[in-house]
């Protein structure tokens, strides 16, 4: 099927550049104007999707062809668009930059892919003609790619953004569509050691994304930027349709606070498909376990929420007491952390859940970044031995007394996992990992998670 809706990336040189406010601007500006936003973001991510879909209104999917591959990221593309709405695609890393030095699963590659065209959001700071070279050698990078316009961030003032503007036209033809001043507030969408903080952290986080707009309907030209959204290319996307949702089976436990958050939709429309009906707690302000088959503890930020983590004993002990009584668990990294003896940051030490014997330690330094490959090597109820998955991970903290890694089912052939390039630990029916999945690389998962999830409630 074709897919005839305005779409286009937000791309920028590297980390950084101001892509997410522009890409947050744009897409409150669209839901100010009724315009249907639709959010996606390129790679492995939580705390982007979570600002795009707030600014947007709706879910933001995210698109990875490394991680699900190019078709699955077309298929999931072609089945949360709507045939009134614009896409906004926000990019990873530099436009060029991918797995290899032929930028394999770049940005530029996920925007031929989806026949968008690139929007680039450049930091103009200190630099005015050598802005023209830069955007020149972009565009000689790959003629195939459709660069429409470009967007100049934190411009220091009128000279500077005529020299700039005029450079970069004249020089490559590429039209200059927004000039976004130095704005005071630098702290508008502030970073810490994982990236931004998330919205569920953030106090303002509505008014952030309201200002974003603001600066955006200040500094672009939509007549240029919408021209641009629909100068697509004909793709032929294969037939998609939304999943609907299976008669629940088994309750499903999870929890969405401001220490977890991070689930791709994708996971959790998975879990529903597969039959589960899932419940939101808080491991902070719930004081117990409703009546659950089984539970999922996702990553997030427990680190800065230790106190009141550790604070609520109550829930801590019912998660252990349902660990040790069988029911299936499922944790992702800030997940894994909860369940550990105890988490210790800047000298102090922080009681947790105790499912697993091992403390973990937060560092200065990643312990593990990037994708993963892992193999399920060791028999367990939540990956079929043999299976190869591919995810991602992202964490400051490391296994301090890791002679627990025999129980370890995951073996990686990417990534640094938790020991010795193993990760996945297992005690009775919990599992706990560092590694983040998506349902679409991970194909048995959900299913296995159901099918676990009803022998427990048998």
């Amino acid at each position: 099927m074709n897919v005839n809706i305005p779409r286009v990336v937000i791309a920028g040189l590297g980390g950084d550049s101001g892509k997410t406010l522009v890409s947050c601007g744009l897409l409150a500006h669209c839901r100010r104007e009724e315009l249907n936003p639709l959010p996606f973001k390129k790679g492995p991510d939580y705390i982007d999707p979570a600002w795009l879909g707030l600014a947007a209104g709706k879910q933001c999917r995210n698109l990875d062809t490394y991680m699900i591959g190019r078709e699955e990221s077309k298929r999931i593309f072609s089945v949360h668009i709507q045939s009134d709405g614009i896409a906004i695609i926000e990019g990873n890393r530099g436009l060029f930059d991918g797995a290899d030095d032929k930028g394999t699963h770049s940005t530029a590659e996920l925007a031929k892919l989806l026949g968008a065209s690139v929007v680039l959001v450049i930091d103009g700071t200190k630099v005015t003609r050598t802005l023209a070279a830069i955007v020149l050698g972009c565009q000689m990078m790959d003629s195939s790619l459709r660069i429409g316009g470009v967007i100049l961030n934190n411009v220091s003032g009128k000279r500077h953004a005529r020299v700039a503007v005029d450079s970069i036209q004249a020089i490559t033809g590429i039209p200059v569509i927004g000039i976004i001043k130095k704005y005071k507030n630098t702290n508008l969408l502030p970073s810490r050691h994982l990236g931004l903080v998330t919205p569920k952290e953030h106090k303002q986080a509505l008014s952030a994304v309201e200002t974003a707009a603001d600066i955006i309907e200040d500094s672009i030209n939509f007549d240029k930027f919408f021209e641009i959204a629909n100068n697509y290319e004909d793709i032929l996307f294969a037939a998609g349709e939304k999943k609907s949702s299976a008669n629940p089976i088994v309750k499903l436990g999870y929890f969405v606070d401001r220490a977890f958050s991070f689930y791709y939709p994708d996971n959790l429309e998975a879990l529903e498909n597969a039959g589960a009906e899932l419940i939101k707690l808080s491991a902070i302000s719930d004081s117990n376990l409703p009546a659950l088959d089984g539970l999922y503890i996702g990553g997030g930020f427990p680190e800065t929420n230790l106190k009141a983590l550790s604070d609520n004993k109550d829930m801590m002990k019912a998660v252990k007491y349902a660990a040790s009584n069988g029911m299936p668990i499922y944790a992702e990294c800030g997940g894994l952390m909860y369940l550990s003896k105890s988490i210790v940051w800047n000298a102090d030490t922080f009681e947790m859940c105790g499912v697993f014997p091992f403390s973990v330690e937060m560092n200065v330094k990643p312990q593990g970044h990037g994708y993963v490959e892992a193999s399920a090597d060791i028999d367990n109820p939540f990956f079929n031995v043999g299976e190869k998955i591919r995810g991602h991970e992202f964490h400051y903290s490391g296994i301090i007394n890791n002679d627990a890694a025999k129980n370890t089912v995951l073996s990686l052939s990417r990534g640094k996992g938790a020991v010795s390039n193993r990760d996945g630990f297992m005690t009775k029916n919990t599992f706990a990992s560092y590694l983040h999945i998506h349902s679409a690389s991970a194909i048995n998962w959900a299913n296995n998670f159901i099918k676990i999830a009803s022998k427990y409630r048998k």
